[in-house]
């Protein structure tokens, strides 16, 4: 099934995945926010001085060997790795919240190594620092999530990407139409889930510019769908990376997200399991992942939600199974 939002999900909800995941990281609500200048919030839960190289190297091996996988059926494979906002804005943050050497390269090191293991990757950081100008910034200010702009931007240079890579199999046709731009006030989700009212008052509201969703894509389109996204909510429909992409593309594509204490794992397996797969398999598979929880792995019991942990033994026998 391809395109298939047939409503948007209201700001306050898109980081529901992460209030359910707290409990098992040892962050309290009243401290899973930092507050830096101007009201700008970061999460707490994302360490700015720690790394974990091992558990970084551990999952590269894990995208190698399903790019490997996946080439057998033959699907290719673009990794997504979304930057961690508090870097993006270290001059935003307080002082006595400084971020590490080591935090800082991390995302730098991240491609590189990507690039190294053969992966097909997009740097999104340049991507990110283009959109900011002027009232267009690359994240929300007391939200978790990039904005509109940096979903839609980022969509445009993974369809480069793709258009470069690989001859996506068809005519052109089938895209998403884009509706307009409008504005909506509301509270970020980390003043509006975090946050005391008082403090939350004094954040105030931020401006959301997202589109109206266009009226051909409220029926869902049955044609099958040479690219499949997935990912957590910052591919999810309010923020429109998926129908960009599918615009750019000129092709129909199709989405699978959960909220983020799922794990990119888990949703991948969810995709693979499912009769969409068996039936029609794609050309190219888009995966999406967080900076700050890259080193996660499928077996990070306290950090995903009980349905989306899985052994490593199982991922491997999952993964098997799957794509034989």
């Amino acid at each position: 099934m391809t395109l298939q939002w047939k409503s948007r999900w209201p700001v306050s909800a898109l980081i529901a995945g992460v209030l359910l995941s707290l409990s098992g990281t040892g962050v309290e609500a009243a401290s899973a926010v930092i507050t830096g200048e101007g009201g700008w919030l970061f999460p707490a839960w994302e360490s700015l001085s720690k790394v974990d190289n091992p558990g970084t190297t551990r999952n590269i091996a894990l995208v190698k060997q399903l790019q490997q996988n996946l080439a057998r059926e033959h699907i290719s494979l673009v990794v997504l790795v979304v930057p961690m906002k508090a870097p993006f804005y270290a001059s935003r943050l307080p002082a006595s919240q400084p971020l590490s050497p080591a935090v800082m390269q991390r995302y730098e090191l991240l491609q590189s190594e990507l690039t190294q293991a053969g992966l097909t990757m997009l740097n999104i950081k340049p991507v990110l620092q283009r959109t900011e100008h002027g009232k267009q910034t690359a994240f929300y200010r007391a939200d978790y999530h990039w904005t509109a702009w940096s979903a839609e931007n980022t969509a445009d240079a993974t369809a480069q990407l793709i258009t470069e890579r690989y001859r996506l199999q068809g005519e052109p046709g089938g895209g998403a139409a884009l509706g307009e731009w409008f504005d909506r006030r509301a509270f970020g989700d980390l003043a509006s889930n975090f946050l005391p009212a008082i403090k939350r008052k004094s954040i105030g509201r931020d401006i959301y510019t997202v589109r109206h969703q266009a009226q051909n894509d409220l029926l869902i389109d049955d044609a099958p769908a040479p690219v499949q996204v997935i990912g957590n909510s910052f591919v999810q429909p309010y923020l429109g990376f998926t129908q960009k992409l599918s615009n750019a593309l000129d092709r129909p594509v199709a989405l699978t997200w959960n909220p983020g204490d799922v794990g990119p794992w888990a949703t991948l397996l969810q995709y693979l399991e499912s009769a969409d797969f068996a039936q029609h398999k794609p050309q190219v598979i888009v995966w999406q992942f967080n900076e700050g929880q890259f080193h996660l792995g499928p077996d990070a019991a306290a950090n995903w939600n009980a349905k989306g942990v899985t052994s490593l033994s199982q991922w491997h026998q999952r993964i098997n199974k799957a794509l034989p």
